[in-house]
């Protein structure tokens, strides 16, 4: 999915912002146009920002196929900001948490050399993966945050993740009423990228 946004407002130098995501970022399950990323345009929107938002979230990526994308993406959008969500599908898929980060760590870099700021959208697996899979996975993105004096976001599913009712019937993607939770866990930090 791939949708650009442009309105004129207060700021002198617009945002291109640039999401690199998976299904949590593509709206999978949900109706069109109500997804955290439709939510965070109308937000910006609302409040005067002038910017440009191309959400570049495909259903099922990995951070290695994020990473193949990118070099595009950078050069077709030229963004200041990249908003990094992917890592989740590579857990469910059993990958080596070193080959994440190394593709995280190289999407990062590689966005950082375009001179754009990257977000972190951290993430956690479920217990079940085993208590030491599952700290590692979760310290992968406080690493790389440190590691790149990226911003960071430490649990995208801050508020959602223990409670059935924020879940579509696979108990794995938010539904509708989750994804303004969503924003709201990513706002704060993002909102020192447009400073």
């Amino acid at each position: 999915m791939l949708c650009g946004f442009h309105l004129c407002a207060q700021q002198k130098i617009p945002h291109r912002i640039l999401i690199l995501g998976d299904s949590i970022s593509a709206g999978y399950g949900i109706p069109n146009g109500t997804g955290w990323v439709n939510l965070l345009h109308d937000h910006l929107k609302k409040n005067n920002y002038q910017f440009t938002l191309f959400n570049s979230s495909i259903s099922g990526e990995t951070s290695a196929g994020g990473k193949v994308r990118l070099a595009k993406l950078l050069e077709q959008h030229q963004p200041n900001i990249v908003i990094l969500e992917l890592g989740a599908n590579d857990a469910l898929r059993g990958f080596p948490l070193d080959t994440s980060y190394q593709n995280l760590l190289q999407i990062i870099q590689m966005s950082q050399a375009k001179n754009a700021q990257v977000l972190i959208l951290g993430m956690k697996i479920p217990s079940n993966y085993g208590p030491e899979y599952t700290a590692q996975f979760a310290n992968m993105y406080v690493d790389l945050s440190k590691k790149t004096q990226s911003k960071l976001v430490p649990f995208f599913f801050e508020g959602i993740a223990a409670k059935r009712e924020y879940f579509q019937d696979d108990g794995i993607h938010p539904n509708q009423s989750a994804q303004v939770i969503l924003l709201n866990n990513m706002l704060p930090v993002f909102k020192k990228l447009l400073q």
